[in-house]
């Protein structure tokens, strides 16, 4: 029986350089080597990893660009990221990059969520988990721009107090 193997790279990627998501970026890196390295039927191709990058611009991650690269040469079969928010976080952008991917036979698997995108039946919850990752996007947007709205007032009253 002879049949190919498939070529598999991963992505990850953490959106601030704090402690724990360094951790959660080296567990990412660390996991889908493992995965990748255990499947008899799998061939690494590499760890595409943008560190401390935000999620909504896919265009300032240069390693998810570069991955994207790497597909349209036809290097890469198959793509395994943690979730559908760390592949991306703008609706828009992570649905067209899957789409893009799909048309030329190359799948993402998204683990947390044990989505296979080249099967048809999971574009619609692809979507909704794509929509609800923009959603906590902003959400998490809005909580620092409040915050630093509150420190500023604050130093203003400060100010004016003394």
């Amino acid at each position: 029986m002879c049949y190919s193997l498939l070529r598999v790279a991963a992505y990850c990627r953490v959106s601030t350089g704090s402690e724990d998501q360094l951790e959660s970026y080296k567990a990412q890196v660390a996991y889908s080597t493992d995965a990748i390295a255990k499947n008899p039927r799998w061939r690494f191709v590499d760890i595409y990893a943008d560190e401390g990058i935000t999620g909504v611009m896919v265009k300032k991650r240069t390693n998810f660009m570069r991955m994207m690269r790497d597909c349209e040469k036809g290097k890469i079969d198959l793509i395994l990221t943690k979730s559908v928010a760390r592949f991306a976080r703008n609706t828009v952008d992570s649905l067209n990059y899957v789409r893009r991917l799909k048309a030329k036979g190359i799948g993402v698997y998204f683990e947390e969520q044990a989505l296979d995108s080249l099967k048809t039946e999971n574009e619609m919850a692809l979507g909704l988990y794509s929509v609800l990752a923009q959603e906590e996007s902003e959400r998490i947007a809005r909580a620092a721009f409040d915050a630093a709205r509150k420190r500023r007032k604050n130093v203003i009253s400060i100010d004016k107090a003394n």
